[in-house]
C-alpha cells in the first residue's frame, strides 16, 4: 500500500496571528475551522458589515474589532497576515489600505475577470506584498498526494487529465449568483481548472462552452465542457453538469489521471449531496494490478485551507521558498478562465455538407 504521498503543507514554526478582512460565510465554515484545527490564531476581524464583525468575533473569541481595513492596517502593520474574505470586486480596494510589504491570503477568486486580475497584480507587485490566492482544491490532502504520485511518476508519463461531474447542486442556496454573467467556469470549475494547472502546467490553448440549464434557469451557466490543448500526448477534458436529477446512483464527481503505467482517480466528496458531502477518495491502480484506496489526511473542506495559510505564513518568515499559489500563479489560473470565456464567443468549425 501506498502510505508515503506528502499530503499536507508543513505548518510554520513561528506563526504571526491572522487578521480577518470579511467575516462572511466561507470565513465561518471553512477558514475559522482550519485555522482553529492548525493552531493558528486570529487576533482581529473587520467587516463592512460591523453585526457580523462583532458576531464572528463573539462566536470564536477573537479579541480586536475593527471598523475598517485602514484600521486594522494601522494597528498592526506587517506584524500579522492578512486574510482577505471579500467579493472580488472589492479586493483591489481594500489593497490599497494595507502597508507596503504586507502578507496575506486573499479570496478566490482573483478578481472578477482578467482585467481586475492584472490590477490586482500591479498593486501586489508595486507594494511589495507576500501575497498569495485562495485555490485550495490544489492543496487537499488527495490532490497534495496525487501531485505526489505525478512527481515520483508512480503512473508513469501522465497522458489523460479528465474531469467529470454529473450532480445535484442547489443552486437555490446562492441566490447572489443570479445578476452574475460568468457562473460555472468563474465559480466552480475555475478550481479544477487551477489544479490542472497545478498537476500538468499551463495548456497552449482551450476550447470551451458553458451554458443555461432550464432546470436551474435564473442563473447564466450550470453545465460546461473543456477541452485543454497540451499538444499531442497529454488530453485534458472537462465535462461537468450541476443540474442531474436522477438521484445518487450515477451521479459522479472524479478526476481521473492516466498515465503509461497506471491510473489514479480522485473522488470529490464535497459535491455529492451538497453541502452535507460524502468523504474524499483517492484510488490508485498500477496497469494490470488490482485497485488499492490510499489512506488521506483529511478532506478538501477543511483541511485545504490549513495549506493555503501554512503556505503564506512560512514564506513571510523565510521557511518556504515560494507561493505555492501566489499571486503570479494565480494570475496564470485567471488567465485560463478568461480564455475559456473568450473560446465562447468563437463558434465551432462548422460542419462542410457541399
Amino acid at each position: 500500500m501506498i502510505t508515503d504521498l506528502q499530503q499536507s503543507w508543513p505548518a510554520p514554526s513561528a506563526p504571526k496571528p491572522i487578521v480577518i478582512i470579511g467575516a462572511g460565510g466561507i470565513v465561518r465554515d471553512a477558514h475559522m475551522p482550519a485555522y482553529a484545527k492548525a493552531g493558528l490564531t486570529v487576533s482581529g476581524v473587520t467587516d463592512l458589515d460591523g453585526e457580523r464583525a462583532k458576531s464572528l468575533a463573539q462566536d470564536y473569541q477573537i479579541a480586536n474589532i475593527y471598523d475598517s481595513v485602514d484600521a486594522a492596517a494601522k494597528a498592526n502593520g506587517t506584524s500579522v497576515i492578512y486574510d482577505i474574505a471579500v467579493p472580488p470586486q472589492a479586493i483591489a480596494g481594500i489593497l490599497h489600505d494595507l502597508p507596503d510589504g504586507a502578507a496575506m491570503l486573499i479570496q478566490k477568486p482573483m478578481g472578477a475577470d482578467l482585467e481586475q486580475a492584472r490590477a490586482i497584480r500591479r498593486i501586489c507587485r508595486d507594494k511589495g506584498f507576500k501575497a498569495a490566492v485562495n485555490f485550495q482544491l490544489r492543496f487537499s490532502p488527495m490532490m497534495m498526494a496525487a501531485r505526489a504520485a505525478i512527481e515520483q511518476a508512480l503512473i508513469g508519463e501522465l497522458l489523460e487529465i479528465e474531469v467529470h461531474l454529473n450532480i445535484f447542486t442547489p443552486w437555490t442556496l446562492f441566490p447572489f449568483l443570479i445578476p452574475m454573467e460568468r457562473v460555472e467556469i468563474a465559480v466552480h470549475s475555475i478550481h479544477y481548472l487551477d489544479t490542472i494547472r497545478a498537476l500538468a502546467g499551463n495548456p497552449k490553448g482551450v476550447f470551451a462552452r458553458s451554458m443555461r440549464d432550464p432546470r436551474a434557469a435564473d442563473f447564466a451557466q450550470t453545465r460546461t465542457s473543456v477541452i485543454l490543448d497540451y499538444g499531442d500526448t497529454l488530453r485534458g477534458a472537462m465535462s461537468i453538469n450541476h443540474n442531474h436529477q436522477a438521484g445518487r446512483k450515477f451521479q459522479s464527481a472524479w478526476f481521473r489521471l492516466e498515465g503509461t503505467d497506471g491510473v489514479m482517480m480522485v473522488k470529490l466528496g464535497v459535491c455529492f449531496d451538497y453541502p452535507n458531502g460524502e468523504g474524499d477518495e483517492l484510488w490508485f491502480c498500477k496497469n494490470g494490478g488490482d485497485w488499492e484506496q490510499i489512506p488521506l489526511e483529511g478532506s478538501w473542506f477543511i483541511e485545504s485551507f490549513m495549506g493555503t495559510m501554512r503556505n503564506v505564513q512560512r514564506f513571510d518568515a523565510g521557511e518556504d521558498d515560494h507561493l505555492f499559489a501566489g499571486i503570479e500563479d494565480a494570475y496564470q489560473t485567471m488567465a485560463l478562465v478568461e480564455a475559456c470565456f473568450d473560446s465562447m464567443k468563437t463558434p465551432g468549425t462548422p460542419l462542410d455538407l457541399s
